[in-house]
């Protein structure tokens, strides 16, 4: 008698646990929403979370609230989010140098599991990264660029995002396939590297179109190369890293959504809808575009197979590059 009584009330648990979630999703977001953004302000990582954060927001209903956790490559803001309850309520702006190039870099000492600590939710976009040189630098080709850093070995600097992101990467394979030698200057997000390299800090930055377009407009940076296989639509007439004598030059930056694994698929459901929504709205379309980006979209198991995928890539990326953290 008493186990047909256990029995009975886990069954009515379980049928409780069946219907809860369907109406847990409707009544879903009954506040706001936070979206962990894991580099400084003014970087490519925040600027697409901006774009993005106010559509998502009207379509969920509730306001999203950027919170920018800037560190360790992007491993810091990607730790809190994975230790957040799975309730929906905390979502993160994925970007590849956490969620895959770290994987290799950090090893065990990466405070997570991109794969088992997350619940994929959507891809947002792809861009490529772009060579950014203060004016003052007398190189307006890649050609130009090798062989002044060849005639000052260990001399020109480049910034980045911060050690093992993948513009990091970019400089490192340029100077792995080159020959030269340059000085690297990690700094807290692309925000901060481009501060540094229009104020003359820095002799150039490797960064996403995002985080540098404003500059270029303006003339205070110059587009020295993309590293994409084909040209940028935003920056049509700044020349591939291929083009410019580096064949099998290719790297481009990838952006995603994700929630802490647990959460409930009507959830991620509610929240991939509203954020494609977001993606396919003009206005968003437009400004991915003026920033260097485009949009694109994924089903979670799409999301999370091309996550696997990019963390076996880029393993191959770091030990070509020879990079090794201290």
């Amino acid at each position: 008698m008493h186990r047909i009584f256990k029995f009975g009330v886990c069954l009515v648990i379980a049928l409780t646990g069946i219907s809860v979630f369907p109406a847990f999703a409707q009544n879903y977001p009954e506040r706001a929403v936070r979206m962990i953004v894991p580099f400084a302000p003014g970087g490519t990582t925040d600027v697409l979370a901006r774009i993005l954060g106010q559509r998502l927001g009207e379509n969920l209903g509730q306001q999203v609230l950027m919170d920018n956790r800037a560190g360790a490559a992007g491993n810091l803001g990607t730790a809190i989010a994975a230790k957040a309850p799975p309730d929906g309520y905390t979502l993160l702006l994925g970007v590849v140098s956490p969620l895959a190039i770290n994987v290799s870099l950090y090893g065990s000492k990466l405070p997570y599991s991109p794969v088992r600590d997350f619940a994929p939710i959507s891809l947002i976009t792809k861009v490529p990264q772009v060579i950014a040189l203060h004016p003052s630098v007398p190189a307006r080709t890649v050609s130009q660029l090798i062989a002044l850093a060849k005639a000052h070995p260990g001399k020109m600097t480049f910034g980045s995002a911060g050690n093992g992101t993948s513009n990091h990467l970019v400089g490192e394979l340029l100077k792995t396939m080159t020959g030269i030698k340059m000085v690297h200057i990690p700094y807290k997000g692309a925000g901060p590297a481009s501060v540094a390299v229009f104020s003359g800090e820095i002799d150039m930055m490797i960064s996403g179109p995002p985080a540098v377009m404003g500059f270029f407009k303006q003339g205070r940076l110059y587009p020295l190369a993309v590293t994409s296989a084909t040209r940028s639509p935003s920056l049509p007439a700044v020349p591939t890293m291929i083009e410019s004598g580096l064949p099998g030059f290719e790297a481009t930056a990838w952006y995603c959504m994700m929630a802490p694994a647990g959460t409930p698929r009507p959830i991620i459901d509610v929240v991939r809808v509203a954020l494609i929504k977001a993606l396919d709205t003009p206005q968003v379309k437009q400004r991915l575009f003026d920033e260097g980006a485009a949009a694109e979209s994924s089903t979670p198991e799409e999301l999370g197979a091309f996550i696997k995928a990019e963390i076996d890539k880029w393993e191959k990326a770091v030990k070509l590059a020879g990079v090794k953290l201290d």
